[in-house]
């Protein structure tokens, strides 16, 4: 019976992919891909997360199975599913930005092997700033050598301006340049 819930449940999902591909094959944007969403998925989402609702309440489901947990996971977070409903800019799902942080699961193993915990969270803290600079279009090592260096002369109070997108929009267009980095 699991099975063919889940085949169910994946049509549910495979139909919001298909109304995803038809706006970008007409090449919608803003309240454009906004209404198709709101025509053609709203519906979808809707009657997806009742039967959720349903599935959840039956008896026969066994709390600790996959399907069980599927579906609590799913149903725990469905506010956060349906932000794509209300802007134009949200996908419907993360996979752009899971294959741009790859780097972060790739590099788990190693760090493992680092001398103490507290170097393995200054490479996380390093790793995570590197992979934000990449999802803004910001090369990391510029980033890097500007705020290295911006940090001694920066207000404390506007210490959120270092961040990669607020570095992005205040400095990017003239970073401070290290003595090595050749000319131009």
């Amino acid at each position: 019976d699991e099975p063919e819930k889940v085949m169910l449940a994946l049509s549910f999902i495979r139909a919001l992919y298909a109304v995803e591909e038809q706006i970008r094959n007409d090449n919608l944007t803003g309240a454009d891909k906004l209404n198709q969403r709101v025509e053609n998925s709203k519906a979808t989402v809707d009657t997806f997360f009742t039967w959720v609702e349903r599935e959840l309440e039956n008896a026969d489901l066994l709390p600790r199975s996959p399907f069980a947990k599927a579906l609590n996971y799913v149903y725990t977070r469905r506010s956060a599913l349906q932000v794509f409903l209300g802007d134009p800019d949200v996908p419907l799902d993360t996979n752009h930005i899971e294959r741009r942080i790859r780097s972060i699961a790739m590099g788990r193993r190693n760090w493992l092997f680092c001398y103490t915990e507290l170097g393995a969270q200054q490479v996380g803290i390093i790793q995570s700033l590197i992979s934000t600079c990449i999802l803004h279009d910001i090369h990391p090592y510029d980033y890097l050598v500007d705020v290295l260096q911006r940090v001694q002369i920066h207000p404390n109070h506007c210490i959120q301006q270092l961040t990669p997108r607020e570095w992005k929009m205040n400095f990017m267009d003239n970073p401070l340049r290290s003595d090595i980095h050749p000319a131009v």
